[in-house]
Parts: structure tokens; sequence; C-alpha cells
């Protein structure tokens, strides 16, 4: 029998050809629940460990206090779900809905909400498969065998996505008679997934897990209502409009129809925006100041110039400040735990100066804008910089990741904010069990982002990314709850203009580089999207501030 070369994180062995990474990974003992080995990373690419190695390899054990690990076990935990609801109501659609929390949100397709006695059956009929630790096969059926399961189990959205890919083979997860196409990868039994909570939420219910790295601990629920309303307004848009799903958007773009939906998604934005500036003014005899935050490719930029133009049209004279001109320079940077500087925190900023030219301001003062000198890391000398004072109808509009932080603006009183969260909630999905993460949308605008503008290429921004999201949980996501008001910069057809520019620059990542992984996933994601050519986007589109070629000025 031929024998191959394995590579461990501790060594190398050898191993028959055909050897599956569960086997080759028994001998790795788990000595506590977050140690228990979920996947496997072969060659720089997450796979099931029924996975067979038949190649020299390199093999490092995912495990479920490792953020890939608990991400497996969130998926693996949605496909029980959906096996369990499949098995006890065989004529109702479960739709799985957008993450709140540790947690993802489901409805029927009916728009019943479901009963007390219907989620304790799904819990038990979970249970009972867990009990059960039945395997999840992964494997590949002809594209005629595929496309026949999804539509004699009335997985409609499913066979849509078909409809976009002609790949002859089609790889999928079956278990107990269910199939369901294979996105990435699952754990290999049932029995694994034995820690996770169902409980009624709005009209649906949420499907709830351990963070990552706390397994087996499932934290207290923490609700965010005003969150979950900006969700469930675009979700009941997506609906009405008919596109709520990635097979949906394929079809308009082969139907030649997708510059009227384009046209229809940004127009329904702009009116998110005028609501905003509405609000606003119905406060300008108190608001001074409007304060625009949100995470890493949100936006935040252009939807603080388009918010302008919104206040101008109501006789308002918006006068722009960035919260980047206020950083104290690299030398007092304060310092994170690795020693390096955090720029991402609150003291970065010269929280001081701020407040003082704010209340200058409000009194009727002229202030010297500072600015900042990003090549050389230290602010420029004052003297030459904008000069601004403030009239009868202005208002100022800063932008920046501390801006729902009451501490940045801690000297000016509550009535005369007004706080805007700004995130890329993306409604779609890509079928009704196989959700969209919010993150892959910013990560895809930021990895085009820096190809264009900052001659970084998709590997470095792929590698600081998980820094990034570090510094959005500690000092965004806390504050989301208290903004006055949220916008959603989602537009549901960018990812198939993204798609275009982000493709090469994905695929010069090697598999001999560790973010080569995330490289596949999001290439494999890419993969359902019919492409939608860049040129097709409007000039003030907010997706013009990653693709280029806006009408603003940055």
């Amino acid at each position: 029998m031929s024998r191959v070369e394995v590579n461990f994180p501790n060594g190398f062995q050898e191993g028959m050809v055909g050897s599956t990474a569960e086997y080759l990974l028994s001998g790795i003992t788990s000595a506590k629940p977050g140690d228990k080995i979920v996947a496997a990373r072969i060659n720089n690419q997450i796979l099931p460990l029924s996975t067979r190695v038949e190649i020299h390899s390199f093999l490092d054990p995912i495990t479920l206090d490792s953020h890939d690990g608990a991400m497996v076990y969130r998926r693996s935990l949605a496909f029980l779900l959906a096996l369990a609801a499949w098995e006890l109501f065989p004529d109702r659609s479960l739709r799985i809905g957008h993450s709140l929390g540790n947690g993802y949100y489901y409805t029927f397709a009916d728009e019943k909400k479901p009963a007390a006695g219907e989620m304790e059956a799904l819990a038990a009929k979970m249970r009972a498969l867990i009990e059960e630790n039945v395997p999840i096969n992964c494997k590949y059926l002809s594209y005629s065998d595929a496309l026949a399961e999804f539509e004699k189990n009335k997985q409609s959205d499913t066979s849509m996505l078909l409809e976009h890919r002609s790949e002859s083979r089609i790889r999928v997860n079956q278990c107990k008679g269910f199939t369901d196409l294979y996105i990435e990868a699952l754990v290999v039994r049932t029995g694994i997934l034995s820690v996770f909570e169902l409980f009624p939420y709005q009209n649906g219910f949420l499907l709830r897990f351990p963070a990552s790295g706390r397994f087996p601990v499932i934290d207290p629920f923490e609700d965010k209502p005003g969150l979950f309303s900006v969700y469930h307004e675009y979700k009941r848009w997506g609906r009405i409009i008919g596109v709520h799903a990635v097979g949906h958007l394929n079809r308009l773009v082969a139907g030649r129809t997708i510059r009227d939906y384009i046209r229809i998604a940004e127009t329904f934005q702009e009116k998110k925006l005028s609501a905003i500036a509405d609000s606003i003014y119905a406060r300008r005899e108190s608001v001074r100041i409007v304060l625009i935050a949100g995470p890493s490719s949100s936006g935040k930029t252009t939807t603080a110039k388009r918010l302008s133009i919104e206040l101008k049209v109501l006789g308002m004279d918006p006068i722009a400040i960035s919260l980047d001109d206020y950083y104290r320079g690299t030398a007092d940077t304060p310092l994170d735990e690795k020693g390096q500087p955090d720029f991402e925190c609150l003291e970065a900023l010269d929280v001081p100066q701020l407040n003082e030219q704010l209340l200058t301001l409000f009194s009727g003062g002229e202030v010297e804008l500072p600015s900042f000198d990003f090549k050389n890391g230290r602010p420029r000398e004052k003297g030459g910089g904008k000069r601004i004072r403030m009239g009868r109808r202005s208002i100022l509009v800063i932008e920046g990741i501390h801006g729902l932080n009451d501490a940045l603006t801690a000297q000016i009183p509550a009535d005369k904010k007004f706080k805007v969260y700004v995130s890329a909630l993306t409604q779609l999905n890509l079928d009704d069990h196989n959700r969209i993460p919010t993150s892959d949308n910013r990560l895809l605008r930021r990895i085009v982002r820096d190809y264009q503008f900052r001659g970084k290429d998709a590997a470095g921004t792929i590698r600081m990314w998980p820094s990034v999201q570090a510094g959005e949980r500690k000092h965004i996501f806390p504050f989301q709850e208290s903004a006055d008001m949220a916008f959603n910069s989602a537009l549901d057809y960018e990812l198939a203009v993204l798609k275009i520019i982000a493709e090469p620059q994905l695929r010069m990542v090697k598999p001999n580089m560790s973010e080569y992984a995330e490289t596949v996933r999001l290439l494999a994601f890419l993969e359902n999207f019919a492409p939608i050519p860049p040129q097709y986007v409007p000039g003030q589109s907010i997706l013009r501030e990653f693709i280029g070629d806006s009408e603003f000025e940055y």
C-alpha cells in the first residue's frame, strides 16, 4: 500500500494514502471540551475530518475553542436544525435569517409564528439526532441528481443557485436522507453538537450557541432591538421586492433587468438617508452635531457626504469634521497587549482638543481644524489648517469609529448630539439554510478598497482582518444600541460587483500562505454570484467608495 508523508505542527509521520484526516489526527487527545477536533486544516484549506489525504500534506487540527472551530460548529448546528425541521415539518420551509449576538434568527416561510409546542418538538428532535450520533456525509452528486434532490425537497432557493453553476459534480452534505449544498466544512457526526439553545424571539426563534473560545458555555442573551429592527425592515423589503436569495439576483442578471434593480436598491437607500436627515431637522433647535460611527468598510465616509447633501436640501449648513485628524501621533499613542501602538483605542485621539474646539464653535468662536500627516505619523504644524465658524444654520457632521462613545464628547450635552450607526447588513441569503455573514460583505469591500487605493494585496488585508474585528468588538459594537438611528449601507447587488475586482486578487494568494484558507472560502462563496459590471454602479453610490470613480472626493 502506498504511503504519504503528513506534516503535523509538532513533527511528521507517514500514513497510508487515502487515510482520513480524522484517522490521522486520532492520536490527539482532548483535555477539555474545547479541545475537541471538529475539522482539519489540510495544506492551509479547512476541510471536513472525513477528507482523505492523498498527497504530501501539512495537517493541523481545528478545535472547538478556535475561531475556525466555532464557525464549523455554528454551520453544523444550522444544518442539524434544518434536518430536524425537514423531518418534523415536511410541508413548511425553514429560513435562516441574520445573526443576533451568539445566535441566528429563524422564521418559517409561511411567516406563521412558531407555537410553543413546535419549538419544544424542534429542540427534542435535535436532541434525538445528537443522541443518535449519525454521520454527516460530505459527497458529490451529479448536477442532475443534485438538482432533482433539491427540487424533491422543495429547496427552491438552492435549486436557483444551481442555475448559475455548471460543474458536472455538485458537493453536498447528507444526513438521514436530507441533502444540503456544501458551503463550508461541517462536523462529521451529529453527536458533537450537544450545546445549543432554541427559544422564541419576535415572530420567529433564535438558535443560540457558545461564543468563540467559550465552549461549552452559552452566555446570557443580550437583546439588541435597534439592530434587529434594521435587519427586519430590510428582510421584509427583500421579500416584497422579490429578491431575498442569491438565485433571485442571478436571474435578474441573466434576464438583463439588473439595472432596474440597482436603481431600486439605490433609491431605497437614499430614502433611508432622507429619513435620517428629517429626524435631525426635527431636532434642529437643539442638535448641533451629528456623530457617525460604524465598523470597518461600512461606508461611513460616503454616508456622511450623502447625509450632508440631504441636510442641505432641508436648508441646513453641514460642516464636515474627520476624527482621523485628531490622532495624537505614533509617539503618543497607547500600546496594546502586544506592545504595538493601538490606533483603535479612544486614547489615540486628542479628545480634550476635540471637546475644547466643539465648545468654542458652539459659543460662536472660530477654530482651526487639526490635520494629521499619516505618512509621517504625526499631526501637521498649526497655522495652515482649515478655519471654521458655525452660523445659525450650521451643523457639524463628524465621522469616525468612536462617534457613538459618549466619552469622545463628554463635555457636550446629550441634547446637542445626534448619533447615527452605519453598518453593511445584507439581507440576502445564499439559500434558505445558508446565510451570508455581514462581516464577509465588509471584508470583500476592504479587500477591493485596499487594492484600489492603498496598494495592499488581498493576503495583507486578510491577515489584519482579525485585529480589525477585535477592535470593532471592543470600541464600536458595545455602543451601537445607543444610536438615535441606524443606517444599513449594504446594497444587495454589490457582492456581484465586488466579485469582478476581488477574484483576481484572491487568486494571488497561494496554498503555502496562511491566508489561503480564508481565500478559498471567499472564492467559493463568490462563485455563487453572476457578475455585474462596475459601470452599472451610480456615481454617488456607497459602493463607489470601494471600487473607485466616485463623484465624491475622499
